[in-house]
């Protein structure tokens, strides 16, 4: 089922989506590393704390872009990766990317 965002522009529905403190970070590492663990992400995303991580890792669970994974083992292991919807974000991700690298490289 698809959620209904009211907008007054388009653009607005992508941010809403992906806007947030470090959902893009998590799209991108999962994009480019493919299913990873909770403390895997943590790791690649030393900036951001415990609660903010699985707050933002719970918003793209419930908008569709990852899928979550339990498993009922001792101690508990919970898998994270993109989803369909996921896996269309790519080309604004890797866009993105390359335009934070040639800012920082000087090249724009």
């Amino acid at each position: 089922m698809t959620k209904k965002i009211q907008v007054g522009c388009e653009m607005e529905v992508t941010l809403k989506m992906i806007g947030g403190k470090c959902k893009p970070l998590i799209l991108y590492i999962l994009a480019e590393e493919g299913t990873l663990r909770f403390g895997e992400l943590m790791a690649n995303i030393r900036t951001v704390s415990q609660k903010t991580l699985t707050n933002q890792l719970r918003e793209l669970e419930a908008d569709g872009l990852i899928l979550r994974k339990a498993y009922a083992e001792v101690p508990p292991r919970v898998e994270y990766a993109l989803s369909d919807l996921g896996e269309t974000m790519r080309p604004i991700l890797d866009a993105m990317q390359e335009w934070g690298t040639n800012y920082k490289n000087g090249t724009i």
